[in-house]
């Protein structure tokens, strides 16, 4: 493969969820880079198909089969990576489980699943991860996939918004934590993406789709591979001096919000 400025060659990342969408993307990113890449998640056939994608592409990929809210079963994915690869350098948590539903109406479970895989699995994987490098003697940099959500809140996600604002705290608390061990965290919140599984879940109507597409200054969605894009940056050297902060990738929704009545765009 042709060598790219990201310095990612010969290194290796784990990136959950990565069987589709925004994880999927990420994972093919970072082939193309150069990177040795191990995507876990729920479904051994996605997973199966993004290490064929990685392949068509001249890059190594290795599928884990992982339930992230288990710590046993995340300390068997860090193994089976560095088993594989014999090192490790960076994990991508995109794990995530999300619906819409009132809060007064969301049960225990549907409370419980979503922050287990959300927060819990993000926190199982970074501890892993950061335990290996630690053993390793190595830096290395860890990236959230969260949402605005998690600092403005939003009607219908109270579950997915309390979750992912415990990731950015998380994010932020290791930060400071892990800093001497040279690894990095850092977030990205992703505004409304073009994808097959969360963003057709979430807008499953053209009525739908219409109506968040009117919240998004920007005036379109965003590709997977605009949000894998970013996320090289920060998982990359030229990061190598940003840590415990958040990149929101949203074409200016959460800014744009109306709240005087007044159309201010001007004419196209």
């Amino acid at each position: 493969m042709t060598p790219t400025p990201h310095g990612f060659d010969g290194r290796t990342y784990i990136v959950t969820g990565g069987g589709s969408g925004i994880g999927r993307a990420i994972a093919l990113a970072l082939g193309a880079a150069g990177a040795q890449v191990v995507v876990a998640g729920r479904s051994a056939d996605t997973l199966d198909e993004t290490v064929g994608l990685l392949a068509e592409r001249g890059a190594e990929g290795l599928a884990v089969p992982t339930d992230v809210r288990s710590p046993e079963a995340v300390d068997l994915l860090v193994e089976r990576a560095v088993e594989y690869f014999g090192t490790l350098d960076g994990l991508v948590n995109n794990a995530a489980g999300n619906f819409v539903a009132p809060g007064i109406e969301l049960s225990p479970n549907g409370w419980r699943a979503v922050v287990d895989i959300v927060l819990n699995g993000s926190f199982f994987c970074t501890r892993a991860v950061a335990r290996r490098l630690r053993e390793q003697g190595t830096p290395g940099a860890i990236l959230s996939v969260i949402a605005t959500y998690a600092w403005h809140g939003h009607p219908g996600t109270v579950h997915s918004a309390a979750a992912k604002a415990g990731v950015l705290a998380m994010t932020r608390t290791l930060a400071v934590e892990l800093a001497p061990l040279g690894i990095r965290l850092n977030c990205i919140a992703p505004g409304p993406t073009d994808t097959q599984g969360a963003g057709a879940a979430l807008w499953a109507t053209d009525q739908a789709r219409a109506s968040v597409l009117s919240t998004v200054p920007a005036g379109r969605f965003a590709t997977p591979e605009e949000i894998a894009d970013a996320s090289l940056f920060l998982l990359g050297d030229r990061a190598s001096y940003l840590t415990g902060d958040c990149l929101t990738i949203d074409g200016g929704q959460w800014l744009g919000k109306q709240v005087y009545g007044r159309d201010v765009a001007p004419d196209a």
